[in-house]
């Protein structure tokens, strides 16, 4: 795909090839480390306010190390789940970005495995 020099506030660029920067790769600009980037989709609405919504595309990288404040897919009694990492005193929170759903304190009860860091997110307009 051409990728054009110029930006676009509120208009088209001009498709003349003499404003052709390069080609855009869209592997190269999402996925950084290939062998530990995964794709899937979102389900539900509890991540809106992230810019998460239902049936996006979440690129994942499993070589980044979770932390608070991104981002993460994990599996959560065995169930997927797509949150914000927060932490709560002693304990980890799974936080919703939608005032609708409830945050998920994580103790020692909760079996929790964290499968990787959304990196990106493709939807549709």
């Amino acid at each position: 795909m051409p990728l054009f020099t110029g930006k676009v506030a509120a208009g088209f660029p001009s498709p003349a090839d003499d404003y052709v920067e390069k080609t855009l790769d869209l592997n190269e600009l999402l996925i950084q480390k290939p062998a530990a980037t995964f794709f899937v989709r979102a389900e539900g609405e509890s991540m809106l306010g992230a810019g998460i919504h239902p049936n996006d595309i979440l690129v994942v990288d499993r070589s980044i190390e979770p932390a608070v404040g991104k981002i993460v897919i994990c599996a959560l009694n065995g169930e997927l789940t797509v949150k914000r990492l927060k932490s709560l005193g002693r304990n980890m929170v799974l936080a919703a970005e939608n005032p609708d759903y409830a945050d998920i304190v994580v103790d020692e009860e909760v079996d929790l495995v964290v499968w990787g860091v959304v990196t990106n997110v493709i939807h549709k307009l």
